[in-house]
């Protein structure tokens, strides 16, 4: 025993100590836990992405920028602690990857969402710009998927809803109009394009919360549309997903075509583009204007609502700009005092 006490100083001891610690640490940074971890990521200027027939390389010294998230599963450790990160925001993972869905579906359904957002950011410039631009209704978009219903773990995010119990659903009026006829409880058959592949999938519907005398299938529908462009107009994002940069986009779309739409500024942009110039709500505000801060942005296009008042909580001097369309953010782009 007294051997024993002998070789167990306090120093040894404590490196023991430190040394369990670290273990412990370690092991809970390589455990995954049931949170995502948004961080922020500085903006990024937008025109090296955007090409556009007969368009050219603006000279000014501002620019569009775009922002986006990091987003990854949290370690235990993160989730234990989350002020490791100060910047970071955890979000459980079932707001993310819903019940019967995986990783990898998200991942696929923000890329489809990132094209389609790409197309219509390209329609809205060009109409704006007076160009005729053709967009035929072709379905209904899968936006946001209601967790409580059974449409959870068989809709996905940018599912395009084509027919229900047959009839074609070209537009959100008539899909609604189709439902109208359903009774809550009842099985509906819809008809599903996801990406390439074409599917049939059985869904009970569920009442829904306003007047629980309808029925609904438990998701928000968006109108989708085929687009045809009067000019070739290409935007390679690489892996970033997601619908937020469609602002951002049809802003650089423009300056493409000679408008000057930054005024010299470096404009950071957020939000969803719809065809019809709405902009609507997006995700991980608080890391975005991290973002563009990161970036010295000048000024910071954010939608109108809870994301622009988000996006003042951390702005720390960086201007904030709440738009609802893509025509209002031009013209106070437009109304901006001359820089410098």
């Amino acid at each position: 025993m007294d051997e024993v006490r002998r070789h167990l100083t306090p120093a040894r001891l404590a490196g023991l100590a430190v040394a369990l610690l670290l273990a412990t640490l370690l092991a809970l940074y390589l455990t995954p836990s049931s949170d995502y971890l948004f961080l922020p990521d500085p903006a990024h200027p937008v025109a090296p992405l955007v090409h556009v027939q007969g368009g050219h390389e603006s000279t000014d010294v501002g620019g569009i920028y775009f922002v986006d998230v990091f987003e990854r599963r949290a370690s235990l450790l993160e989730s234990l602690f989350p002020w490791i990160h100060s910047q970071a925001t955890l979000v459980p993972a079932r707001l993310i990857v819903p019940p019967g869905t995986t990783d990898q579906v998200v991942e696929q359904a923000d890329r489809r969402a990132m094209t389609v957002s790409q197309q219509v950011a390209a329609a809205v410039a060009l109409r704006q710009l007076g160009y005729h631009v053709v967009a035929k209704p072709d379905g209904v978009t899968v936006s946001v998927i209601e967790l409580g219903s059974h449409a959870a773990g068989k809709l996905q995010p940018t599912d395009v809803i084509v027919s229900v119990n047959g009839a074609p659903t070209p537009t959100v009026a008539k899909l609604r109009a189709l439902l109208a006829k359903v009774t809550v409880g009842q099985v509906v058959t819809l008809g599903v394009r996801r990406g390439s592949k074409h599917l049939t999938l059985s869904i009970e519907t569920i009442a829904d919360p306003a007047n629980p005398q309808r029925a609904i299938v438990g998701f928000t529908p968006d109108q989708s549309a085929r687009i045809e462009l009067p000019i070739r107009v290409s935007i390679d994002a690489g892996r970033i997903g997601g619908p937020s940069a469609g602002l951002a986009f049809a802003l650089e779309v423009m300056e493409k075509l000679g408008r000057d739409v930054d005024h010299g500024y470096r404009v950071a942009a957020t939000g969803e583009i719809a065809l019809d110039g709405s902009i609507g709500q997006i995700g991980g505000v608080k890391q975005k204007t991290y973002g563009a801060r990161q970036a010295k942005a000048d000024v910071f296009l954010v939608p109108a609502g809870e994301n622009a008042r988000d996006a003042r909580r951390y702005a720390h001097g960086l201007r904030i700009i709440a738009v609802k369309s893509f025509p209002q953010a031009l013209r106070a782009l437009a109304t901006l005092p001359r820089k410098g």
